[in-house]
């Protein structure tokens, strides 16, 4: 899908503040920024703006001259540089195909990503390979690499933020910051917000008496019920369609574990199902453990509709860009306009 450009909205003044998280295994954790600042008097920069103090998760970075050259060791900022028009040098791989490492709701990236560089795995970043791309801003969060922060800060100025999840527009506006965008990146949060709230009462309009839930298997022993701080949580929060009352939900977690027993627990008038399935054993695990579930006589007693979802979108996402991806199918899942400014 092409990134929508929507009627302008009034930049946001969003507060930068750091939230604790908790990190899963899987691309889709949670997240807290920072807040910038002019650096000390004294310094120079060639750029308005800078020097830049930047208050983040790790401390205080001071960028010299506005970046040019990004490496993103995180996915949900791999998006958020494109998004904003950076030269993504350099990414950490997220995906097996290593002819196809962009997400499908990207679009076709393949311009902008041209010259961009595969430095290794989200767990084991090549610093070598990173220093060799010579950047002048490295991004990413504290639950991917907070080991690897003060040799990756040696190369460049590194920004992290606590992870990335629930505060990924926060995430989006301190990348901005860091890239002396930030009227950018408020905007396209913005335009996100507007397009959200506009084909969500769309949806209500047809159907007034919506609810959502998603369940998502990732090959445990029990499935994950998505709750209303998760990435979907808050889609579905700024697009207005809640809940069901009572439902379980946790302020903890990104998610509430569900047993087989449980299943009629996750019922609500739209019943999102996403699987992680990437290739090899964890995949095949992730299969099985649907198989148990959508096999159980109490999966037939769900009285809502069920909807496969693509987990890479729905669940592990979490940028502007994958949230526009979900409007547009739910949208069209309900026969609205997607393309509702």
């Amino acid at each position: 899908m092409t990134r929508l450009k929507l009627l302008p909205a009034a930049a946001l003044g969003l507060s930068l503040l750091s939230l604790t998280a908790c990190g899963s295994g899987d691309p889709a954790a949670e997240s807290a920024t920072g807040s910038a600042a002019p650096a000390s008097a004294g310094a120079s920069g060639t750029s308005a703006g800078y020097p830049l103090t930047l208050t983040h998760a790790m401390g205080e970075t001071v960028i010299e001259e506005q970046p040019q050259r990004v490496v993103a060791l995180d996915p949900s900022y791999v998006d958020a540089a494109l998004l904003l028009d950076a030269e993504l040098v350099g990414y950490a791989e997220y995906r097996q195909d290593p002819e196809d490492p962009f997400a499908d709701y990207l679009g076709d990236v393949s311009e902008e990503t041209a010259g961009s560089v595969n430095v290794g795995t989200i767990a084991e970043p090549d610093l070598e390979q990173i220093a060799g791309l010579d950047p002048d801003l490295i991004v990413s969060a504290k639950v991917r690499q907070e080991a690897l922060y003060p040799q990756l800060e040696k190369i460049a100025p590194t920004v992290f933020s606590e992870s990335t999840g629930p505060t990924w527009k926060e995430n989006v506006v301190l990348l901005g910051e860091a890239l002396g965008k930030q009227e950018q990146a408020e905007r396209e949060v913005a335009d996100y917000e507007a397009r959200a709230a506009a084909v969500g009462e769309a949806i209500l309009e047809k159907d007034p008496g919506a609810t959502y839930s998603l369940l998502r298997f990732a090959g445990e022993d029990t499935a994950r019920l998505y709750s209303s701080d998760s990435f979907i949580g808050e889609i579905m929060a700024d697009m207005g369609i809640p809940r069901p009352e009572g439902a379980p939900d946790t302020t903890e977690s990104i998610f509430v574990p569900l047993s087989q027993e449980q299943i009629l627990e996750a019922d609500a008038d739209l019943v999102m199902v996403s699987t992680w399935a990437p290739e090899g054993a964890e995949g095949e695990a992730s299969r099985e453990q649907e198989e148990r579930f959508t096999t159980n006589p109490l999966w037939d007693r769900l009285e809502g509709e069920v909807l496969p979802v693509d987990d890479e979108t729905f669940v592990a996402s979490v940028s502007i860009q994958g949230a526009h991806a979900v409007i547009t199918r739910l949208a069209e899942h309900y026969g609205v306009d997607p393309q509702l400014p």
